[in-house]
């Protein structure tokens, strides 16, 4: 439903001072969590994130073994401290619950599961602090942890929302465009080739938008990607600095 507040300053800027294609701060390291075989943290514009993998390892329960593949198990939560919003309980509630699956698609398309049959991998998510596209965000924290944990991948996904503010489209919503604007667009996708790994539709655009949102993610992909690689390269070189006594 259109919203009459206002996203826009006077000079056509976005409230934050973005313009419409342009990311929030983005910040991204690997190697957070001692105790996981793979993890990462994502600070993008107020959103903080944490993934963390395990595995692979025995699946629990046995019944759900499967011979020829690794079966994934995706975890999507917010702490309760996270969002003076409809979040502030512990456990999950049936939001974490539906992004959990859609989040359990993506890894199942992402991970070269038929390398580690009998196997399952874990896939934890949690926000710390939520300020819009926090789904995203997992998302592209959990690619990150894959690849610290050495799992095989068939690329580093990563996700960004685009949305429509005062008729206007946008890229990488924050809570307020998201509360008050009149669609919201979380796509994931593999910046390799371009394939899209996750596309959900709040609101109503149009083909010609549809078509515009898709490149307006494209390219955002590109410097998302960047950040990933660079969490990863200096994860490893410091570890190989210390190894080396530097």
């Amino acid at each position: 439903m259109k919203s009459d507040k206002v996203l826009f300053n006077p000079d056509g800027s976005r409230l934050d001072g973005r313009g419409a294609t342009d990311l929030r701060p983005l910040a991204i390291r690997a190697g957070v969590l001692k105790r996981a075989e793979g993890s990462a943290m994502v600070e993008w514009g107020k959103n903080k994130v944490i993934a963390a993998v395990y595995g692979p390892r025995e699946v629990f329960p046995r019944f759900m073994t499967d011979p020829y593949k690794a079966i994934i198990s995706a975890r999507y939560i917010m702490a309760p401290f996270s969002s003076l919003e409809e979040h502030n309980r512990s456990g999950p509630n049936r939001r974490s619950q539906e992004i959990s699956k859609v989040c359990k698609h993506v890894f199942e398309n992402l991970i070269l599961t038929e390398k580690f049959p009998k196997t399952m991998i874990e896939i934890h998510m949690e926000v710390i602090q939520s300020d819009g596209g926090t789904r995203v965000a997992a998302i592209t924290a959990a690619a990150v942890a894959l690849a610290d944990a050495g799992i095989p991948l068939r690329d580093i996904a990563c996700g960004v929302s685009v949305g429509k503010a005062n008729g206007k489209l946008v890229l990488d919503l924050d809570k307020t465009e998201d509360n008050f604007g009149e669609s919201d667009v979380p796509h994931v996708i593999s910046p390799r080739t371009g394939e899209i790994l996750l596309y959900q539709l709040d609101g109503m655009l149009t083909k010609e938008e549809i078509s515009q949102s898709y490149d307006m993610v494209l390219e955002a992909s590109k410097q998302i990607r960047e950040k990933q690689v660079a969490a990863l390269k200096e994860k490893y070189e410091s570890a190989l600095d210390a190894q080396n006594g530097e």
